[in-house]
């Protein structure tokens, strides 16, 4: 499964190293031949940091030479090769989010063994993800490198204008990255990376078209337009999904039904001196809420919400001079209306907020005698207006559509300022760093937030290992909800204090041709950690409050081993053929225990347990068959509608897909739960849907 290059540019062939650390700084952007190269298909690839630059994808020797695509990895201060990079990465590659029986972005992410994806609701319309026995709050999303999370609550981040066919990759960064990605990223960074130029091929016009269906009347089409010249590219999405949902309430209505519609353009501009990219996104849709917020205080079922997000951004990267500079300017609004009772005002007024963040990043870096430097900073404001968060507005804005107003608000500004060096040598890196970051909304002054990577690599015949260590640190404000929400039950403190986490990670990592391997070891020290809890010895006068919790301490083993078993074996088959296997498991453990009578309904609810197994098999020709299982285990409690306390208990669940892939067309058939298991809880008081079958095509032109 080796692709062509299209991006021709100068080759450079390495017969023999100097030993110069900074020696592969002048390959950057160019295609590289360094003896000979492979790629290790994986059904979850790794890759070793998080950069901006052009890399190739690094490998272990074979008896052939293999090219291999440009790959543009967007967040890291200091750009770095790949082999160079001290951190560990794990990469949903686009081949492995086509495989995999999944209609959303939050349904991939599922099988990121170091991730939590908790659902209310299917096809992504609202899901909490966190890693590491952190909170949906306290991980940090990025489109193509910029920050587009929600400050009024995390519940909204995964709102994306993106669909899954405009996906390049997905990186997956597991514990803090403060001096990488800035305050948000307190257990973890995601990054969704886009491309205009996807699939494209060479210049000229391209695209596809998608449609499928399924259970519970569940419908979805869109379709991709993308042209290319020799230094501009264009792509235009967009797709429009409805399902009439798996639930009814009480009273026989629909309470899990969903609509909604995106829209996505994207373009770039490449030449010997400038590299430009931007896009614009917007997302729109309606879902009922079910029981999604209820409590045994208020055991609404018919709950219903909307929201709308814009987002668009311009990025730039200078190629020539001693410096290199990288701009960003970005735009977001998030829109929602919450509705307790759906349709039904005059029992609950409507919710509404509008959220606004303006952002300017700049970055810029340098190559001298003694490695990379990297420094910059960068400037964010949030601002919201709302019905029921903030405090009060000197003047009421009109609520657009309604007879109401938006009497609440707030306003903060985070500034940040970073630097960054790496040391690097023939085997080993060295990445140390620090980040510097301030807020309008907190009376503290400067805070600084360290961190330090370092990796050596053992090369041996046909196979590497990598040993890897770190520190880092990072902090993480509250949300707007956290601060503000009062209502139903729920009672915020507008005092809270950040969030800080520390953290140490040890590991290492075997590539080989048939077998490739991870484990690392951490620990997680986090300070002030924001939670909502309830003391139900309080009874009917018992409320959700927000607040810092003292310590909690988390250590944290993670394993995985996946088998190319055509290699392994030596199975004479197509070349074209795939026989996959990866098993991957993750184990916490916290510290912190709760006091008698209180429930948290974040922080101590944690994944003790996570193991993902895939595999992956060519039946005959074109047709592959992939199976997932995921089996977890949550610690923690919640109180059922009737007032008593439950446990959450472990559950597994088996996904497949069917597929016949051929060069211009896709047909495939998924079938999520396959055993139909609907005693399971993700969210206390939330059913769960059983048996998903979905069937679709793909046409590409």
């Amino acid at each position: 499964m080796y692709k062509p290059l299209f991006n021709k540019r100068e080759v450079l062939v390495f017969r023999q190293f100097q030993r110069k650390g900074y020696s592969l700084f002048a390959c950057l952007g160019r295609e590289v031949v360094i003896s000979v190269l492979s790629v290790a298909t994986l059904s979850s690839a790794k890759a070793a940091g998080i950069s901006d630059e052009v890399w190739r994808a690094d490998s272990v020797p074979t008896n052939r030479e293999v090219k291999l695509d440009d790959v543009t990895i967007t967040g890291s201060r200091a750009p770095l090769t790949l082999s160079q990079a001290a951190r560990m990465v794990t990469v949903l590659s686009r081949e492995e989010i086509a495989q995999a029986p999944v209609q959303s972005i939050n349904d991939l992410l599922k099988y990121a063994v170091g991730v939590d994806v908790r659902q209310r609701g299917v096809m992504g319309t609202q899901t909490d993800i966190s890693m590491r026995g952190g909170t949906q709050e306290q991980i940090i999303v990025l489109l193509n490198g910029i920050n587009i999370c929600d400050p009024q609550t995390g519940h909204n981040v995964m709102d994306l204008p993106v669909d899954l066919s405009e996906i390049v990759r997905i990186e997956v960064l597991e514990g803090p990255a403060g001096r990488t990605y800035g305050t948000s990223s307190l257990v973890g960074a995601i990054n969704i990376v886009t491309s205009p130029t996807k699939g494209s091929g060479s210049r000229g016009f391209s695209g596809e078209a998608q449609i499928e269906g399924g259970s519970f009347g569940y419908v979805k089409g869109g379709v991709v337009l993308r042209t290319k010249t020799a230094a501009f590219a264009n792509s235009l999405s967009g797709s429009y999904g409805r399902s009439d949902g798996y639930s009814h309430s009480a009273s026989g209505h629909q309470n899990t039904d969903y609509r909604g519609g995106k829209a996505f353009y994207q373009g770039s501009y490449d030449d010997e001196q400038v590299q430009l990219g931007w896009y614009a996104g917007l997302a729109d849709k309606g879902w009922g809420s079910s029981t999604f917020y209820a409590s045994p205080k208020w055991q609404a079922d018919n709950q219903y919400e909307h929201t709308m997000k814009l987002l668009t951004a311009i990025q730039g990267h200078t190629k020539q001079g001693f410096v290199h500079f990288r701009p960003s300017l970005y735009f977001q609004q998030h829109r929602d209306r919450y509705e307790g009772y759906r349709g039904e005002p005059e029992k609950m007024k409507y919710n509404y907020n509008r959220c606004n963040v303006y952002g300017a990043n700049l970055t810029a870096y340098f190559d001298w005698m003694l490695g990379r430097t990297a420094f910059g900073g960068e400037l964010r404001n949030e601002d919201l207006v709302s019905g029921n968060l903030g405090e009060p507005l000197r003047e009421p804005q009109h609520i657009s559509g309604t007879d109401r107003d938006y009497t609440l608000g707030i306003n903060r500004t985070n500034l940040s300022a970073y630097i960054e060096h790496n040391i690097l040598l023939r085997r080993f890196t060295l990445s140390a760093g620090l980040i510097a970051a301030k807020s309008s909304w907190s009376t503290g002054g400067w805070r600084l937030y360290p961190g330090v990577d370092a990796s050596y690599t053992l090369p041996f015949s046909q196979s590497q290992l990598k040993l890897f260590a770190s520190y880092n640190t990072s902090l993480r404000l509250p949300s707007f909800t956290e601060m503000y929400y009062k209502l139903q039950g729920y009672a915020a403190d507008p005092h809270l204090k950040p969030e800080e986490m520390q953290a140490v990670e040890v590991g290492a990592e075997l590539l080989t041709p048939a077998v490739q391997g991870k484990l690392s070891l951490y620990h997680h020290h986090g300070k002030n950690m924001i939670d909502w809890i309830m003391d139900t010895s309080e009874g009917q006068q018992a409320e959700w409050k927000s607040v810092n919790h003292t310590k909690i301490n988390a250590n944290g083993v993670e394993a995985s081993v996946a088998l190319d078993l055509k290699t392994l074996f030596a199975l004479k088959v197509s070349p074209s053929a795939v026989y996959r296997l990866k098993l991957s498991y993750h184990y916490i453990n916290q510290d912190k225990v709760a006091e008698a009578n209180i429930v948290s309904q974040y922080a101590l609810e944690y994944l003790k347990h996570k193991l993902v197994a895939n595999a992956q098999a060519t039946l005959w020709r074109q047709l592959v068959l992939g199976v997932n299982l995921r089996w977890q285990d949550r610690v923690g409690t919640y109180t059922n509608f009737s007032g008593e306390v439950k446990d959450y208990k472990p559950f597994a669940l088996l996904d497949a897909k069917l597929a016949w892939n051929a060069r211009r067309y896709d047909l495939y058939a998924e079938v999520n739960n396959v055993l139909n298991n609907r005693s399971y809880v993700d969210y206390g008081n939330v059913p769960q849907p059983g048996i998903w079958v979905v069937v679709g095509g793909r046409l590409r032109f």
